[in-house]
């Protein structure tokens, strides 16, 4: 595509890999969306009658997050927590033992809500007052955000560089951390975005509420932890930065937690190996003089007539 300064915008190089701090070839992170009840209330709001699904997913704030503040504390790592507005309101104090526990307190919408089709006008309100919580809640500003189901929309990198965010973490176009410009015009600001996927995110694992989420097949943490372990020792090789998304009220069930902590054992025997949060990943990018790289929306010739067009 073109510019408006009249020079190519090359939409086909992919994000290279960046220096890493002395000592270091590769980074992993440990990320937790603290969803609660609002990733099924958001999906179907009549869920908020039935008792049975509400308790499925209180177990991840009320069970889940302790048990894993407890594995992180035996291993003597920091992660990150993407938690909504509405999880911060509703279970105060387990938000802030994430905070007092030294991990990162990051946003994760207000009631994690698909903002897919969102207005600006309406998707800044939902950010202010997910911000708002954590402030009131955990007495954290967030440097960070994770869009629910990780469903960006073109104006939100823009709206998160107006709030004083450092970085999001919701797009798959890249294996290492980059500078995202928020729109694309050529003197445009720019935001960190350290990359995930759908294959290191255990809702596709594991979740499962009948008539509400997930397919109805419910993997074997083995399996879970077979493949995110080859993905990490494939990243490390890469010198990439594996970002790991998991769930208080999925992998914090027994065996699930199992799974991980053998995950993280492995994670401390890789060489060079920068296990941290977010936010330092996002934070070193952001040192580097590395140019802003944009996610071009898709543009269709009208020569091409037959292709459907949006409403």
């Amino acid at each position: 595509m073109t510019r408006s300064d009249g020079h190519q915008r090359d939409v086909n190089t992919a994000a290279g890999p960046i220096g890493w701090p002395e000592g270091v070839t590769a980074a992993a992170c440990l990320t937790f969306d603290l969803d609660a009840e609002a990733a099924v209330l958001s999906t179907d709001i009549s869920s908020v009658d039935r008792m049975s699904p509400m308790s499925h997913q209180s177990y991840g704030p009320l069970v889940g997050v302790p048990r894993i503040l407890d594995m992180l504390q035996r291993h003597d790592l920091k992660a990150t927590f993407f938690v909504p507005g509405y999880t911060a309101h509703r279970y105060p104090a387990t938000v802030r033992s994430v905070a007092e526990a030294g991990h990162e307190v990051a946003h994760h919408s207000y009631f994690h809500e698909n903002t897919t089709g969102m207005d600006a006008r309406t998707e800044a309100d939902m950010l202010d007052l997910g911000i708002k919580a954590l402030q009131e809640v955990a007495g954290v500003t967030p440097v960070g955000y994770r869009a629910p189901m990780w469903e960006l929309n073109y104006h939100t990198p823009r709206l998160l560089e107006e709030r004083g965010f450092l970085y999001d973490s919701s797009l798959m176009d890249a294996d290492h951390p980059y500078r995202l410009a928020v729109d694309e015009r050529p003197q445009a600001g720019s935001i960190v975005q350290v990359p995930v996927s759908w294959g290191l995110d255990d809702w596709e694992q594991y979740a499962f509420l009948p008539g509400l989420i997930g397919s109805g097949v419910i993997e074997s943490p083995a399996k879970a932890l077979q493949m995110w372990t080859w993905e990490l020792e494939a990243m490390h090789r890469l010198g990439a930065c594996f970002v790991l998304t998991c769930h208080p009220f999925l992998s914090g069930r027994p065996s699930r937690a199992e799974a991980l902590e053998r995950l993280i054992e492995r994670m401390k025997e890789l060489p060079g190996l920068w296990i941290t949060t977010v936010a330092e990943v996002a934070r070193h990018t952001a040192s580097l003089d590395l140019a802003p790289r944009t996610c071009p929306q898709p543009r269709i010739p009208e020569q091409a007539y037959w292709v459907p067009r949006r409403p």
